[in-house]
C-alpha cells in the first residue's frame, strides 16, 4: 500500500472514530444523571457495552470508507456514495445530541429512523462501488435498528 493509501485509511478511520468523540460529548454528561433515572426494558445493555461496541462499529466504518474513497472519486457513484456516507455520520453525532443532550426520546426516536434509512441508502451506494464496502457497514445497521427499538422503548415507558 502507498503512503497516500495509508493516509486515507487513517483519515477515513478516525473521521468516525471523531464522530463518536463528539457524540459522546452529549451523552456522557446524561448517562450518570438523566438516563440513569429513565425507565428501561430489562433487555437493556449495561452501559459499558456500548463504548466498546460503537468503536467497533466506527472502525468498521471507516475500513469501508477508506474502501470506497480508495477506488477513487472518478469511479461512478462514488461521490454521491461517499455524501450519504457523510449525511448517516451527522445524523450518527445528532442521534446523541437529541437522546442526551435534549434529553428527548421522541424527538431522538424520529432521527434514528432517519439514520437507519440514511445507512440503508449508504449500504446500497457502497454496493454498487465494492460490496466487501457495504458488507461492513451490515453490523452498523443491525445495532442501529436494535438502537433504535430501544430508544422506542425508553419513549414508550417513559
Amino acid at each position: 500500500m502507498s503512503r497516500k493509501s495509508y493516509f486515507k485509511l487513517g483519515v477515513s478511520i478516525l473521521l468516525p472514530l471523531l464522530a463518536g468523540a463528539v457524540g459522546s460529548i452529549f451523552t456522557s454528561a446524561s448517562i450518570s444523571t438523566w438516563y440513569n433515572y429513565l425507565n428501561k426494558p430489562v433487555w437493556n445493555p449495561p452501559s459499558w457495552v456500548f463504548a466498546p461496541v460503537w468503536t467497533i462499529l466506527y472502525i468498521m466504518m471507516g475500513i469501508s470508507l477508506f474502501i470506497i474513497w480508495n477506488k477513487g472519486l472518478s469511479i461512478k457513484g462514488t461521490k454521491k456514495a461517499l455524501v450519504f456516507f457523510g449525511v448517516q455520520l451527522i445524523l450518527n453525532i445528532a442521534w446523541s445530541l437529541i437522546f442526551f443532550g435534549a434529553m428527548n426520546p421522541f424527538w431522538a426516536l424520529i432521527e434514528i429512523l432517519a439514520l437507519g434509512l440514511f445507512i440503508i441508502l449508504t449500504i446500497l451506494k457502497f454496493y454498487k462501488i465494492s460490496q466487501p464496502a457495504a458488507l461492513l457497514l451490515l453490523p452498523y445497521l443491525v445495532w442501529v435498528t436494535f438502537a433504535a427499538y430501544l430508544n422506542y422503548t425508553i419513549w414508550s415507558l417513559n
